[in-house]
């Protein structure tokens, strides 16, 4: 293990009123080592879990060096060199992947990392690195199409009993007599769906996940979106409070306010912006933030660190903002 702790210190995550989880960016520029040190980190810490983005295209100005590393090949790496700390992307993209060969990946990292896998999917939006590294950008309407069918194919691949094989005939995926092996170790691999779609994204996570996840928005859209998937629920008969409802912040805390704004400056943001838009400042002011969100029904918070080699900052988060969200 890589020992890149100040301390020994972690939080019981059982007594903290809202789960908190590591999401990371790696397109902006990450090694496979850098995500290992923040993985295992974060796990000795007490975080739930540590996810990262799936894009091959840095965002914004720089170089992205050393340059994008592959979401399911990091996550192998991880599943064999972590031990306890849930893994998966938020979200992988429907359109990087065929359904088939994506379920036989998910499966199997999942048995490495001895069933600690989360599988995030969504229909796809950037078609900045479609066009940079040859992937079908089709128009919106059929990556939703193409969305549904993956969900369709996943999930009907890892439930099909052994010994039997599955068929699926869509507009745009066929499968014939396939074998659904491998089976992962988790009986059900949790499901997350995110995006504020008014009417797909809600009808998808209500029919195939177990989370949904809205990102970088407000608390007033997190809570329209939010009831517009529970009607969904209501609608094909599921119980809205079987879903685990998720946000993804932005994190930038510093123990004092010089430690915030430089930390500000390494992100490349004025301090403000980050309060207005994330979850930043001093430790009380970041709880603060969590326990809003949380009053406003999401239960489960992924703290979106844009600095891959300030490890500190995931101390500061764990010791000084975690004990205040009791």
């Amino acid at each position: 293990m890589i020992n890149q702790c100040r301390s020994s210190h972690s939080f019981d995550r059982t007594v903290v009123a809202v789960d908190l989880r590591i999401f990371t960016e790696p397109q902006q520029g990450a090694s496979y080592l850098d995500l290992l040190a923040m993985a295992q980190t974060a796990e000795a810490l007490g975080f739930s879990g540590f996810f990262r983005s799936d894009h091959y295209l840095r965002m914004g100005a720089g170089s992205g060096l050393p340059g994008p590393t592959d979401a399911w090949v990091t996550l192998s790496g991880l599943a064999r060199e972590t031990t306890t700390i849930r893994l998966g992307t938020l979200v992988s993209s429907a359109t990087f992947r065929l359904p088939g060969p994506l379920a036989i990946t998910v499966a199997q990292v999942d048995q490495m990392s001895g069933g600690r896998i989360e599988f995030g999917l969504g229909a796809g939006w950037f078609e900045g690195e479609h066009l940079a590294y040859a992937i079908p950008f089709p128009p919106i309407g059929e990556r939703f199409e193409r969305l549904r069918e993956q969900l369709q194919i996943i999930t009907g691949l890892w439930s099909t009993p052994p010994g039997s094989s599955f068929d699926f005939d869509g507009r745009h995926y066929r499968l014939r007599a396939a074998p659904a092996l491998p089976k992962p170790a988790q009986a059900q691999i949790p499901i997350i769906i995110g995006g504020g779609g008014k009417q797909r994204t809600p009808r998808l996570a209500a029919m195939f996940a177990s989370e949904y996840n809205l990102a970088f928005q407000s608390i007033p859209t997190f809570r329209e979106q939010r009831d517009r998937v529970r009607t969904a629920c209501d609608v094909i008969g599921r119980d809205p409070d079987s879903l685990t409802f998720s946000a993804a912040l932005v994190v930038c805390c510093g123990e004092r306010v010089a430690d915030f704004k430089r930390r500000a400056r390494n992100l490349g943001q004025e301090p403000e912006q980050l309060r207005e838009t994330g979850a930043a400042g001093l430790p009380r002011q970041v709880a603060e933030t969590l326990r809003a969100w949380r009053d406003a029904g999401a239960s489960r918070i992924y703290l979106q660190m844009l600095d891959v080699h300030d490890l500190d900052h995931m101390h500061v988060l764990a010791e000084q903002v975690a004990p205040l969200l009791l």
